[in-house]
């Protein structure tokens, strides 16, 4: 999996196909998505009209809360597969856990899902340490896609992952904009003739088995975060500061959220 990816969250048409299409003609070669964002049509076409060979690009997609009984998972997985235009994903998620469906019934349906060809790897998202280990004792999974960025640790989720071989996914990794007016973060960028969003990602990518999908509405801003890969890594004293950031801040947390602290 490509370290540094391009997140659609929230991108729908013709502003998801263009946005794609420049990222990867930017040098992106991992784009996120999901059957919930709706744009799933969009980024295949976006992949189609880049014209690159199928192994360069890591696609992920995910699989909706309200969709993880076995039927409708498979169903899903395959309308996703439709509308990207392809016969198969980099990595399959569940994109959110859902207690009214047993954890080892959608696990065997996501696990049957890879066995058939539909996805190289299966993973989950928005799983908290507690239910990672739980999914975990089912079946070896690949990624947990988590919201973490220097506002808020995920040190028990990684500590879990790490000791698996799993690789965790940073979403919202500027914590919705809110960092990019940090002024520690501020100080840092300035000292490195870089910016805000370079450090932050750079902050993720010198985690080990971190990897990090931030959307960009701009051409501009999505060629800047990805040059966070060619900026040195930070020092101990950097991350030091970054690290003290963190305050159990979410910008993401729907009503349907697991218990975080489990």
């Amino acid at each position: 999996m490509p370290r540094l990816g391009f997140g659609t969250w929230q991108m729908e048409g013709r502003e998801a196909a263009e946005a794609v299409e420049d990222a990867l003609a930017l040098g992106y070669r991992h784009i996120d998505t999901a059957r919930m964002y709706g744009n799933e049509r969009e980024v295949g076409e976006a992949l189609r009209a880049a014209d690159l060979p199928r192994g360069d690009v890591w696609v992920t997609t995910k699989v909706w809360h309200d969709q993880l009984e076995p039927d409708r998972l498979r169903r899903s997985a395959e309308a996703s597969l439709s509308d990207l235009g392809l016969d198969h994903v980099d990595l399959l998620l569940v994109h959110w856990p859902n207690p009214a469906v047993k954890l080892n019934d959608t696990l065997a349906a996501l696990h049957r899902a890879r066995q058939d060809g539909l996805a190289r790897h299966i993973g989950v998202a928005n799983f908290p340490s507690a239910l990672l280990r739980e999914a975990i004792a089912e079946f070896p999974i690949a990624c947990d896609q988590v919201e973490y960025h220097p506002y808020l640790s995920q040190r028990a989720v990684l500590d879990v992952a790490h000791s698996h071989g799993m690789v965790v996914t940073a979403y919202s990794p500027l914590g919705s904009g809110a960092l990019l007016r940090d002024p520690v973060l501020a100080e840092i960028a300035e000292a490195r003739g870089a910016t805000s969003a370079q450090v932050t990602l750079r902050w993720l990518l010198d985690q080990t088995s971190v990897a990090a999908i931030p959307k960009a509405a701009s051409h501009e801003h999505r060629a800047a975060n990805l040059t966070a890969l060619e900026l040195a890594p930070l020092t101990y004293d950097e991350r030091a500061r970054i690290d003290g950031l963190a305050r159990g801040k979410r910008f993401i947390n729907p009503s349907f959220a697991p218990e975080w602290d489990a």
